[in-house]
C-alpha cells in the first residue's frame, strides 16, 4: 500500500474524512515551505499537495498564479523543490506528499529521471494538471514502475466515458474539481456537486476528494458529507503570503488548518 492508501484506510477506520492542503514550493522560500508543511502535519492535515511552480499555470486562479510567479522569481527549480520535499519527508515520515504541477517541467527534466528522483526524495503521488488520460500512457507506466500514485482530475462537465477512464487510471484518490474554471476561494459550493461525486463513486472504490473554492470549515464539513475528503489551496496560499514575514506564521497556519481538520470529523 502507498502512504495515500494507508492514510485513507486509517481515516475510514476512524470514521473521518481527509483534509488535503496545498502549498506552493518556494513561496515565500524553500525553508519556510518546509516549516509550513511541518505545521500542516502538526495541525492534522492528512496529505499535502506541494505545487511545483510553472510559468504558465493555466488551471490556477490569481492567488496560486501569483505564488508560482513569486516562487520562480525567487529561484525555485524542480531540483530545489525535490530537495525541500526530502527535508519535509525526513521531518514527516508518514505524511503523504503529492506534487502538483504541469507536464512541461516533468518533460523538461526527463520523465524517467524525474520519476526516480521524485521517489528518492519522498514524493508519493502526482497531479499533473494539464496531462489528459489519453496522453498519460508513458507517465502512468513510469510512475507505476517507480511506485508513484497518479491522481487525475474530473469536473462537473465530465462525460460518463471520461469518468470511467479517470476512475480506472487514478490511484491514491480521484480529484473532483468543484466547478469549471480556475482555482480560487469562493463563498458557495455548487449544489450539483453531490450528484457529480455520486456518479464518480459509482465507478470506483478509490476515494474521491473535492477541491477548488474550498476555504472554510463549513465548506469542508459540507464536502465531507458526501465525498471522501476536501482540498484547500488558494485560501491557505493567501494566508501564507499575507503573514509571510510574521513571527507567528506557522502558528497562524496551524490554527487555520486545525479548524478545517475538525470539520472532517463531524
Amino acid at each position: 500500500m502507498s502512504r495515500l492508501e494507508d492514510r485513507f484506510e486509517a481515516l475510514r477506520e476512524r470514521g473521518e474524512k481527509a483534509l488535503i492542503c496545498f502549498v506552493t514550493a518556494g513561496d515565500p522560500d524553500a525553508a519556510r515551505t518546509v516549516a509550513v508543511v511541518r505545521a500542516l502535519a502538526e495541525a492534522g492535515a492528512d496529505a499535502v499537495e506541494i505545487g511545483l511552480p510553472f510559468s504558465d499555470p493555466l488551471a490556477d486562479g490569481p492567488s496560486i498564479q501569483a505564488s508560482s510567479q513569486r516562487s520562480l522569481e525567487g529561484g525555485m527549480t524542480v531540483a530545489k523543490a525535490l530537495t525541500a520535499v526530502a527535508e519535509i519527508r525526513a521531518a514527516c515520515p508518514a505524511l503523504p506528499l503529492i506534487l502538483m504541477t504541469y507536464f512541461n517541467p516533468i518533460r523538461h527534466y526527463g520523465l524517467d529521471r524525474y520519476a526516480r528522483d521524485a521517489k528518492t526524495h519522498g514524493v508519493d503521488a502526482h497531479i499533473v494538471t494539464d496531462l489528459t488520460p489519453e496522453e498519460a500512457g508513458d507517465w502512468k507506466r513510469i510512475s507505476a514502475e517507480n511506485g508513484l500514485d497518479t491522481v487525475f482530475l474530473l469536473a462537473p462537465t465530465s462525460t460518463p466515458i471520461r469518468i470511467e477512464v479517470v476512475s480506472r487510471l487514478s490511484n491514491g484518490f480521484v480529484y473532483c474539481v468543484s466547478r469549471t474554471g480556475v482555482t480560487g476561494a469562493r463563498q458557495d459550493i455548487p449544489a450539483e456537486l453531490t450528484d457529480v461525486v455520486g456518479r464518480i463513486k459509482a465507478q470506483t472504490s478509490t476515494p474521491v476528494c473535492v477541491g477548488f473554492g474550498i476555504s472554510t470549515p463549513e465548506h469542508v464539513r459540507h464536502i465531507c458529507s458526501f465525498a471522501d475528503g476536501a482540498v484547500v489551496g488558494s485560501a491557505l496560499v493567501s494566508l501564507i503570503h499575507e503573514h509571510r514575514d510574521a513571527d507567528d506564521l506557522t502558528t497562524r497556519v496551524r490554527d487555520y488548518v486545525s479548524s478545517l481538520k475538525a470539520a472532517t470529523k463531524s
